[in-house]
């Protein structure tokens, strides 16, 4: 097991912190509330979020095989509350925890 130094741990520190303040504070530097962002950048961020989405249902399912274990059941459940909710909801944050809670309640007390 490798440990870091005091010196070394503050440095990190500090390499980390500046780094997240520069990603977030640069966005409002290249455009202030005066100037209209490019259109490259407004569309990216309408698209974004769904690609991102898309994305995280691919890598969650990517190892669910419907020909060993439970078929994939406890998933597709999952994904249907997590439809149904955010329908109902239109909250991705009461979706996402709802679909969580019925996945984890599903493989520990069901499919077990």
């Amino acid at each position: 097991m490798m440990t870091m130094t005091t010196w070394q741990a503050v440095v990190t520190i500090a390499a980390v912190s500046l780094g997240t303040m520069f990603t977030r504070f640069l966005p409002f530097t290249l455009f202030p509330d005066s100037r209209r962002p490019p259109r490259t950048v407004t569309y990216l961020g309408r698209v974004l979020p769904h690609a991102m989405t898309g994305l995280l249902v691919v890598y969650a399912l990517k190892d669910v095989s419907p020909l060993s274990g439970s078929h994939g059941a406890p998933e597709a459940i999952a994904v249907l509350i997590i439809v149904l909710l955010h329908r109902w909801r239109h909250s991705m944050l009461v979706s996402v925890a709802g679909g969580t809670i019925v996945y984890m309640m599903l493989v520990q007390l069901v499919f077990a």
